[in-house]
């Protein structure tokens, strides 16, 4: 179905195309059409991370709903988890459009979005309106307002955290969009140390004031340096983070050079991004105790891309550009590559290089 979708959702701007199909699915799923729109569902491969339950190890990635608007459709479509967001305190429009690009020759999309949503009480309110009939989980992913200044970055993610945790099966902080002005530069040794030891404090208590521990996630980018990933390792194994998620989008263009977009401003992902992402979760697996799982993003548009994740250490994946150029397909073709890897004699091995 998507397929044939497609070239026509190709000739329209490309926000346009993404509001389309976002109430397209909504439409199925209410009119219980949803199977003819997202094909066959995944068999289950129920994958134990977080002290959780995952109803499958593929998951979609934040920023295709912003504001938890389509959670009973996106979790329709075979999704073992569906991460929204990301929020922020106060509303804030993002950044002026055009600000969505996509590079078909590369399988590869631009954007410089800037955390556009409603604020987090909007989203809060769309989250406790959502049926979630089926077993399929939910992240929320958390930042900063862009006139937020960094040495006041912790009381908009604390803001955040509070409002979010009593609704999250988990809660993932983002630190690397590279499109609000100096966001990455929390990812920092002691700026990280800072936030995350103030979220630290919070997640404890609000675990006492919930009675239930809400795991914390923190998203970093592709662009760090050796050194970088190093020292962000260190500091995440020493605050005793729940997960890391690897990676999000780049600022390089080594790999898109000549294309017309190439010169866009902002973050770049699908599969240019897939060889650099992997590198910084192999290196972060490393060098992380086992305890502390990954989330493997950044690239995936094949079932073979997911258990390249698997392979340098994830223990779940997500796509989002992925779906654009393959459609709801990509989700039950990972979950199969993935359970075949895990059933092999090998299977489930991380590489520890």
């Amino acid at each position: 179905m998507y397929s044939l979708a497609r070239p026509f959702l190709f000739g329209l701007e490309p926000e346009r195309a993404h509001r389309l199909t976002l109430g397209a699915l909504d439409l199925a799923w209410n009119s219980g059409c949803i199977g003819l729109v997202g094909g066959r569902r995944p068999a289950p491969l129920p994958t134990r991370v977080l002290g959780l339950t995952f109803p499958n190890p593929v998951g979609l990635a934040a920023g295709l709903d912003k504001n938890g608007d389509h959670i009973d459709a996106l979790l329709g479509l075979g999704f073992g988890f569906v991460e929204i967001g990301t929020v922020t305190p106060r509303p804030q429009p993002g950044n002026p459009r055009p600000r969505l690009f996509r590079l078909p020759g590369h399988e590869a999309l631009i954007n410089r979005l800037g955390f556009n949503n409603a604020g987090i009480h909007t989203l809060v309110r769309n989250v406790e309106r959502a049926r979630r009939k089926g077993d399929g989980l939910l992240g929320i992913n958390i930042g900063k307002n862009k006139d937020t200044p960094n040495e006041d970055a912790a009381s908009d993610y604390l803001f955040c955290l509070e409002r979010a945790y009593p609704l999250a099966d988990y809660v993932t902080v983002n630190i690397s969009s590279p499109n609000t002005a100096g966001l990455r530069e929390l990812q920092e040794e002691q700026s990280l140390r800072r936030l995350v030891g103030c979220l630290r404090e919070a997640q404890e208590r609000l675990a006492s004031q919930h009675g239930k521990r809400v795991p914390v996630l923190v998203k970093i980018a592709p662009d760090l340096a050796d050194a970088d990933i190093d020292a962000v390792a260190r500091v995440l194994a020493d605050m005793g983070v729940d997960g890391v998620v690897a990676t999000n989008t780049t600022v390089a263009r080594t790999a898109v050079q000549g294309d017309r977009h190439a010169g866009e401003v902002g973050g770049l992902s699908g599969a240019p991004l897939m060889g650099q992402a992997t590198l910084v979760l192999r290196r972060l697996r490393a060098r992380l105790p086992e305890s502390i799982p990954l989330v493997g993003v950044g690239g995936i548009l094949s079932g073979a891309d997911a258990v390249a994740k698997m392979a340098a250490g994830a223990n779940l994946v997500q796509c989002y550009t992925g779906l654009v150029y393959r459609g709801p397909e990509l989700i039950a073709e990972c979950v199969d590559a993935m359970r075949r890897r895990k059933e092999s004699p090998s299977g489930g091995t991380a590489s520890r290089g």
